[in-house]
């Protein structure tokens, strides 16, 4: 029956996933003339905005702005605490929501002439996807079908109510004590902010906070938590989930013996994963590895040269910024036949609680573990004068340099660290040397002079060396 009723269409570029990744890529392909299919079968915007980066943001702030009140304190401006009406701010976070969605909605890339099915996507064969009863002929593909909450394999946590970023947004009243099952990026952002709202908060994580970054970063935000008055529990796994009298009551194992904590709330807070139940991928020839990403080559095609990935669905970190860089790989692969690859070194990733963690190119760890030899640059705010005036001086910008000075990495901890990054990222990405940054005119009173000044902490124990102390003498007999 449906092969008989079936509507055919055919483009150049079939895109399945209406994310940040998607949406960029039928965008652009649709302005440089191709026919175009865009398929999604949720909300147009995926994760980041309707879940993810701009909610969240949205939460922080709001978040934030109930602590300006004691920050103030320090200036010398007294304010009385803060009255927080949690309904009232989820409706600012709904707001900022709804007021980005136009820029995404099908009726805007309707207008740019790419033709927008509402439906989920299956690969028929190599060359064939179906939407329902539409079967979409395509000369290249691509999957940008996102990711979506990892759920840890708890003994209990079926029985168990419990949030994750795709639903914590929809809460109507503020959590008693949100329990926070992971201390990531999304963990650590959300804790502190449900915090700063006024719900008690518990952070479990198995390993330590933020794992993946540099510890001497991530220092200031772990005492800014317990500061704050969250509880951590690193080190400490989870065994068993159990229903207890208004809430939940988790199990855990640490080196001191087991614990429980009780709570309210369970935010599950584990990650991602890509997503490709119900593609169809074994009928398009495309393969997974062993741990269920697809199989990509340098240009992120995957085993079916037709299809390409981009976003999360690529497997790399779940960043919106580097879904972005994808869509334009992808874009000079599949219109301009260019053999374009991925940035693989100079992709910054920013943990927005606060204070901010912003870092770009490999840790110190990492590169002690690859026998590399380099230098470490540092410069705390303590030292910048803008930071003083503000009376926000926690934090530092560190450095990693080769023995001649070319940046390898750098971190920032502090307040806009995830602006301050920028002029880091350039140095990874063009092998930049840190007296380029050093010898920039930076204005001031700005905390930008933080990273000028830990890039001129390279030159300047050469320059004061007495191999120079020797030569202004030889200059100054010379007369």
């Amino acid at each position: 029956m449906a092969g008989a009723t079936a509507e055919r269409l055919e483009a150049d570029l079939c895109v399945v996933g209406a994310g940040s990744a998607g949406l960029s890529i039928a965008a652009g392909a649709s302005q440089l003339g191709a026919r175009v299919v865009l398929i999604e079968a949720g909300a147009m915007g995926g994760d980041c905005l309707n879940v993810g980066c701009v909610p969240s943001k949205a939460l922080i702030a709001a978040a934030r702005a109930a602590t300006l009140g004691e920050r103030a304190a320090g200036l010398g401006v007294a304010y009385g605490p803060p009255a927080i009406d949690f309904a009232a701010v989820m409706g600012h976070v709904h707001r900022t929501v709804a007021a980005i969605a136009p820029v995404d909605s099908e009726e805007r890339y309707s207008a740019m002439g790419v033709t927008v099915l509402r439906g989920r996507a299956c690969f028929l064969d190599p060359r064939t996807v179906a939407v329902g009863e539409r079967r979409i002929a395509a000369r290249r593909f691509v999957l940008a079908t996102g990711s979506r909450p990892f759920v840890p394999p708890l003994p209990g946590l079926d029985a168990v109510p419990y949030l994750t970023n795709e639903t914590v947004f929809a809460l109507e009243a503020l959590p008693r004590h949100l329990l926070v099952l992971g201390g990531g990026a999304i963990g650590c952002e959300l804790g502190q902010a449900f915090r700063r709202l006024g719900a008690e908060v518990s952070i479990v994580e198995q390993g330590r906070l933020l794992a993946g970054e540099d510890p001497e970063l991530v220092e200031p935000l772990r005492r800014r938590l317990l500061a704050e008055g969250v509880a951590l529990r690193e080190g400490a796994r989870a065994e068993r989930a159990e229903a207890a009298a208004g809430g939940l009551r988790l199990t855990l194992a640490t080196e001191a013996g087991a614990e429980t904590l009780e709570a309210s709330h369970l935010l599950v807070a584990a990650g991602r994963r890509s997503d490709f139940a119900g593609l169809g991928l074994d009928g398009a020839g495309i393969a997974l590895d062993e741990r269920g990403r697809l199989q990509l080559d340098g240009r992120l095609r995957t085993t079916n040269r037709r299809v390409f990935a981009a976003g999360d669905a690529a497997g790399g970190p779940c960043f919106t910024h580097l879904a972005g860089h994808h869509a334009g790989v992808v874009l000079k692969n599949v219109l301009f036949r260019l053999p374009a690859g991925p940035e693989r070194l100079a992709v910054p990733r920013v943990t927005y609680a606060e204070p901010e963690l912003a870092q770009v190119g490999p840790t110190e760890a990492e590169l002690r573990a690859q026998g590399r030899r380099f230098e470490v640059l540092r410069s705390a705010f303590f030292e910048n004068d803008r930071a003083q005036c503000e009376g926000e001086t926690e934090g530092l910008v560190k450095v990693l340099v080769t023995p001649r000075g070319r940046v390898l990495g750098a971190g920032i901890a502090g307040p806009q660290a995830g602006e301050l990054i920028l002029p880091w990222v350039l140095a990874v990405k063009r092998g930049m040397k840190a007296g380029d940054l050093a010898q920039a005119i930076v204005p001031y009173p700005t905390r930008s002079e933080a990273s000028k000044r830990a890039a001129a902490g390279y030159f300047l124990p050469r320059l004061f060396s007495e191999r120079s102390r020797r030569l202004v003498r030889l200059l100054r007999r010379l007369g």
